[in-house]
């Protein structure tokens, strides 16, 4: 009986399990019974943990998390804290226009959270210099979570207006570019800052009504001399949206100049060859004439051939003497 084949077996080995590591804590800084809480792009787990030590409703843990949420206050007042939802204008190099980056903020009487969905330079550079200057920090948190979201809202509308700058230096580089004979090559220069004034607009729009609403909710979190404080940054919201208002019609208008300017040279294009077409058309009539095998006075002789040429020469000449005086050309 033959005997059957051994089943081989793979011989085990010691593997190693991959234990992923706690995710780091967030930033965060204390001075005058104040903490300030910074971290770019929040996991679930830091959400969670924020919201167990603050008492967080569980609603607004999912707007953290959520990819994208209309500007919003939500005051809790039982609950002592304030929650806002605000966006910047930030570029993304991967769809290469402007783009809505989420700040999410949570305000108590003795705490400010910041949460960006991506990294808002202004307030990375501010929390690292309230790192790095002891002096400085406490100067800046002695004032309370209202002053301190104040100096946060400050820099990122700060951060606005060089974009808007941009916006403007193109808008005349396209002036400049339409009345130099590069009306063909500006049309998507046009569409594209087109296109980042209307991103623009869309994020703006509705910021200045969620910054009205929270001039009204921040006041219990601020000291009676710095009320007007905010109106400072609903100012500035204004400003950023009369720009762009302004910004929208000059690119209208930049864009029915290049329209026109296209139009016209297309039209001097078709008046050219329309006037080769009139010009030419008595002569070939004449050499379609003389042209037929039949017998006409002269026919056959040299003193014809000059007579035919000199008609030729003299109605081409009246041509253009006529469609020069009508400024046709």
């Amino acid at each position: 009986m033959p005997s059957l084949p051994r089943i081989r077996r793979a011989r085990t080995r010691d593997t190693v399990v991959a234990v992923s590591a706690p995710p780091s804590p967030p930033a965060e800084l204390s001075a005058a019974s104040l903490t300030w809480i910074h971290l770019d792009a929040p996991s679930l787990t830091h959400a969670q943990q924020l919201a167990n030590r603050f008492g967080w409703h569980p609603l607004d843990v999912e707007d953290v998390l959520s990819k994208r949420q209309r500007p919003k206050i939500d005051d809790y007042a039982d609950e002592g804290y304030l929650f806002g939802v605000l966006h910047f204008p930030v570029y993304d190099r991967a769809i290469q226009r402007l783009n809505a980056a989420e700040l999410d903020v949570f305000v108590g009487p003795d705490y400010l959270v910041t949460l960006p969905s991506v990294e808002l330079l202004p307030v990375t550079r501010l929390f690292r210099r309230c790192e790095e200057d002891e002096a400085f920090r406490e100067q800046l948190l002695s004032k309370g979570s209202g002053r301190l979201l104040y100096e946060v809202l400050d820099d990122l509308f700060d951060y606005c207006f060089p974009i808007l700058d941009k916006i403007g230096y193109k808008l005349d580089s396209l002036e400049d570019d339409v009345f130099e004979g590069r009306s063909f090559e500006v049309v998507r220069d046009i569409s594209n800052v087109k296109q980042e004034i209307i991103s623009y607009r869309k994020i703006i729009k509705p910021e200045r009504s969620t910054l009205r609403l929270l001039e009204r909710h921040v006041e219990r979190f601020l000291p009676e001399e710095l009320d007007l404080y905010f109106d400072d940054i609903v100012d500035a919201a204004e400003r950023i949206w009369d720009i762009l208002d302004n910004y929208k019609e000059v690119v209208e208008a930049l864009e029915d100049t290049n329209e026109s300017v296209i139009s016209h040279r297309q039209n001097d294009v078709l008046r050219v060859l329309t006037v080769f077409s009139v010009v030419l058309l008595p002569l070939t009539l004449i050499t379609g004439f003389f042209g037929m095998n039949v017998h006409f006075p002269g026919f056959d002789t040299v003193w014809a051939f000059w007579v035919i040429f000199v008609g030729m020469v003299v109605t081409l000449v009246g041509l253009l003497a006529f469609f020069r005086i009508k400024r046709w050309l």
